[in-house]
């Protein structure tokens, strides 16, 4: 027993975002149907490289539990299917530009009216209202108009974005979230409802604290590296043999990580003795640990400051991460059964459910692969399916 058997999600969306949500729902055991075009499918089927025999990465991560159905939006019969599939469907989500839905007679107005209890999830660059609405929205352009690109990087360095696409897969989270929330209400009321999800909604809530020190200070943050605008000393660091984060996030820890190491003269310095003054003073004393801290092997630094309970560790590379100890104790990297590609793994379920945990019930599926028993279920004989193969609708 799975918290979502029996929910049943039509996925139209593609990339990435939409489709890391409606994963994480099938994970918690929802029926998602992903529908694709004909011919050639969710668009991350080719992006390319990294690929896996044949199939892109970008797609296998994000893509498990769901089975792929092909459907001609445009077209009339394929307007009938995707209208059958909504009678008993708890969510729709999607995530073409704004008005594309009701172009194709398929909008949240016309839905509702076929099926009251449909949470409908729309997922866009710059949400479904506002001046910006009609514009596309992609990961790294919403990194840069939503201003992480500003905060990210080297002081008076170039633009960067973050290594991986943070802006898609926290809209994703963020959908999930309103989602459930939408399956919550709609057991209180019987009514499903419209939910607007943007990636640059995600991004301004990402913003956080530095959103709200402007708005208390009216100066932005800018660019400091992997250096904390609020906490000193809180970044990363070299030591004799690597890079080493060090995290001293309260005067406490700053007192245990002096007396461990034996920086008494740090210490003992009225320039550092709150967090308030370490910030205040933060190039000294950056210099300063920084010409401590290059004489240490890391072995030795992360063995003395781990026993006195001070933050620290390694800055791994994504192998050396996949390949550590806890990752694999906690079944991070998951194995799929796959038809064609052997020893197929990606990455598990960062949620652990004590009595109702996510499972795998199939691998990233092919293009169309259930496209039959689909429409079987639906009513549609062998005789209706292969005419609509024939007319090239699915």
């Amino acid at each position: 027993m799975q918290p979502l058997d029996g929910v049943k999600v039509l996925d139209l969306s593609r990339t990435l975002a939409g489709p890391f949500c409606t994963m994480m729902l099938g994970d918690m055991g929802a029926d998602v149907i992903k529908v694709e075009q004909p011919g050639s499918g969710d668009e991350s089927r080719r992006f390319t490289p990294p690929s896996w025999n044949d199939e892109s990465c970008y797609y296998l991560s994000s893509n498990r539990n769901k089975r792929s159905i092909t459907v001609d939006l445009k077209s009339t019969e394929g307007k009938a299917i995707i209208m059958k599939l909504v009678q008993d469907a708890d969510i729709l989500v999607e995530n073409f530009r704004t008005g594309t839905m009701e172009k194709l007679g398929l909008g949240y107005e016309e839905l509702k009216e076929v099926n009251p209890r449909l949470i409908f999830c729309s997922i866009s660059g710059f949400g479904r209202t506002g001046p910006e609405k009609n514009r596309a929205g992609y990961d790294l352009l919403l990194q840069g108009f939503g201003g992480l690109m500003s905060i990210t990087g080297e002081e008076g360095g170039p633009p960067v974005k973050a290594g991986m696409s943070i802006v898609d897969l926290t809209t994703g989270l963020f959908a999930v979230y309103g989602i459930m929330n939408g399956l919550f209400a709609a057991q209180k009321t019987g009514k499903g409802q419209f939910i607007d999800v943007s990636l640059l909604d995600g991004q301004i809530t990402l913003l956080n604290h530095m959103a709200t020190g402007y708005m208390a200070t009216g100066k932005p943050a800018g660019k400091m590296g992997s250096a904390h605008p609020s906490l000193v000393p809180y970044q990363a660091f070299r030591a004799k043999d690597m890079d080493i984060i060090l995290a001293v996030a309260n005067d406490g820890l700053w007192k245990k990580c002096c007396m461990a190491l034996e920086w008494h003269d740090l210490l003992a310095d009225v320039r550092f003795e709150k967090n308030v003054d370490r910030v205040a003073h933060r190039v000294e004393l950056v210099k300063l640990i920084s010409d401590k801290l290059i004489f240490w092997e890391s072995k030795d630094l992360f063995e003395i400051l781990d026993s006195h309970g001070v933050p620290c560790g390694p800055i791994h590379t994504i192998d050396q991460i996949l390949n550590h100890p806890h990752t694999k104790a906690r079944e991070m990297m998951l194995p799929i059964q796959h038809p064609t590609i052997e020893n197929l793994q990606v990455p598990g379920f960062p949620v652990k459910m004590g009595d109702t945990p996510q499972s795998v019930r199939y691998y990233p599926p092919l293009l169309g692969e259930h496209t039959d028993d689909v429409l079987s279920e639906l009513g549609y004989s062998t005789e209706d399916i292969q005419q609509l193969k024939n007319k090239q609708i699915i």
